[in-house]
């Protein structure tokens, strides 16, 4: 609390997403509901926000794209989390061939930008929600088990860990019992800033037609559906793109705020 940028994020994350959990139930109007006679209409007292090319209300498809771009983003870092989590855990608590072998593969992964990582598998599978969540979370298992990888290094030799290896522990005991939930701390941290990453992430494959498919909206779609009218109707790209700002801003204050929280050697 006593950090103001982490309470703003904390608030920004938190007003998003009740507004994609229980806005689409509140708006008057359907996120794919036509109005022909009102199409491109400027934000007034009938469509808050305006209207698109089609005549749908930008507002109730906004809400329903922050549903739509806040599941994707949480489901993909879960994704991210647990597989990163495991492998970076047991590459670096049995070492060896083990490790080599998995950081070699995580290595390869890193070599390759995560966009044009993400465009690649996403053009060999296909596009579409699911995709998507699979994508976006595989493209972040490399930075998941770097970091775990490098707690569990560190605490590998420590004092309880050899105390439990003295009285007979079994290995897999040792790492989920004693030494993961000692590396929790950055994986928090990590795993909020990497929502923000998805929340872009997303965005851009749904812009460049790889993300979310039609009927379905998110930001990125949005935006792409908006160019075409830039000049004629702005705030067809410039709502779902301040929406996106506000929650990368959210997630990114949020994660900072988490790391001195949770950091025993900041001085509180």
């Amino acid at each position: 609390m006593r950090n103001r940028l982490a309470v703003i994020g904390a608030v920004i994350v938190f007003v998003m997403v009740i507004a994609a959990i229980i806005g689409p139930m509140l708006v008057p109007y359907g996120f794919d509901e036509m109005h022909t006679d009102d199409r491109l209409q400027a934000p007034n007292s009938k469509y808050w926000l305006g209207t698109d090319g089609f005549g749908r209300d930008t507002l109730s498809r906004l809400l329903f794209a922050a549903r739509v771009s806040l599941t994707v983003s949480v489901l993909a870092t879960f994704v991210a989390m647990i597989i990163g989590v495991l492998l970076g855990a047991v590459a670096g608590f049995w070492g060896g061939w083990i490790d080599d072998g998995i950081m070699r593969l995580i290595d390869i992964m890193l070599a390759f930008p995560y966009m044009v990582l993400a465009i690649i598998i996403v053009s060999v599978i296909g596009p579409g929600f699911q995709n998507l969540v699979w994508v976006l979370g595989i493209i972040r298992v490399p930075q998941f088990a770097r970091i775990t990888r490098s707690s569990v290094l560190s605490l590998r030799e420590a004092e309880f860990v050899i105390a439990a290896r003295a009285i007979g522990q079994a290995p897999y005991r040792i790492l989920f019992r004693h030494i993961l939930p000692n590396c929790l701390t950055p994986i928090i941290v990590y795993a909020s800033l990497s929502a923000a990453t998805a929340i872009t992430a997303e965005s851009g494959l749904s812009f460049l037609g790889l993300g979310i498919q039609p009927p379905m909206s998110s930001w990125g779609t949005m935006i792409s559906d908006g160019m075409r009218y830039m000049m004629r109707a702005p705030w067809l790209t410039t709502f779902p793109g301040i929406a996106i700002s506000l929650t990368v801003l959210g997630y990114n204050a949020l994660g900072d705020g988490l790391r001195d929280a949770l950091d025993p050697f900041s001085i509180k």
